[in-house]
């Protein structure tokens, strides 16, 4: 039995079904419908959202078995509900009002700063990763069938669904944690480097491991934990950034100025 709700009665969006494919080979059929009910709140699935961004914090496995049910019903595996989007895009505005006050940027200065959390840190890098992780599924971890079987594919909506949950926790770290911790953080201390630069791991090493459980999920891949693999590297590169490199300090000081 899923431990997450796999449905609200507040859910009425219409089936769609006429616009679904069998096996979409690139781009998901479920983009276009996506977009079509990216502004229909009172539609929108908040609660569920919600106990998706829960779990993801403390349980994220279970966030990844209640897809089964959303293949059997919507024979789809990407979510077809933008609440998720919706609700992580104005907690990233929140969060950039926020930034931009303690920064004492102006009017403009906050709007364009929301602009850039929401479309380039968020959708636009996003996008690239998600295509980048889609094609790479597709072209190496899928089975190989045999010639009478029918042949599964990662639809590029459910890359891009991967890539939401698993910013989430990223976003808590850097855009909230790092927030109320920046006094902190900026300081010439041997300590304040160690505790931000490791910030910035914990971050990756847990958007890379919730991306693993997105497509380990999957029961057509093989060899999903190549997903970890970035892991590695960023623990080489951490690291060495203890030498010295304070990356915190840096980020923070190449995105929002002195």
């Amino acid at each position: 039995m899923p431990i997450l709700p796999t449905t609200s009665p507040r859910s009425t969006f219409p089936s769609d079904t006429h616009h679904k494919r069998r096996r979409p080979t690139y781009w998901s059929a479920s983009i276009p419908i996506f977009l079509r009910r990216l502004f229909r709140f009172p539609q929108m699935d908040f609660e569920f959202a919600l106990w998706q961004m829960l779990y993801l914090c403390i349980a994220p496995r279970r966030v990844y078995r209640n897809i089964y049910y959303h293949k059997q019903t919507k024979n789809q595996w990407a979510r077809d509900d933008p609440a998720f989007v919706v609700i992580l895009s104005f907690f990233l505005g929140v969060s950039a009002i926020a930034w931009g006050l303690v920064y004492g940027h102006g009017f403009i200065g906050i709007l364009k700063m929301i602009l850039f959390m929401v479309f380039i840190d968020f959708v636009v890098v996003g996008m690239v990763i998600s295509t980048i992780c889609w094609a790479f599924a597709n072209r190496f971890l899928t089975h190989r069938h045999t010639l009478h079987a029918v042949e599964q594919t990662v639809e590029w909506a459910y890359a891009f669904d991967v890539h939401c949950n698993s910013f989430f926790p990223l976003f808590l770290i850097l855009y909230v944690a790092q927030f109320f911790l920046m006094r902190v953080l900026v300081k010439d201390i041997w300590i304040c480097l160690f505790l931000g630069n490791t910030m910035y791991l914990v971050a990756i090493g847990y958007y890379c491991y919730i991306t693993f459980l997105g497509y380990n999920a999957l029961p057509f891949l093989l060899h999903t934990e190549m997903f970890l693999y970035p892991v590695v590297m960023f623990l080489i590169i951490h690291f060495i950034s203890l030498f010295g490199f304070h990356i915190s300090a840096n980020v923070l000081r190449l995105y929002f100025g002195e």
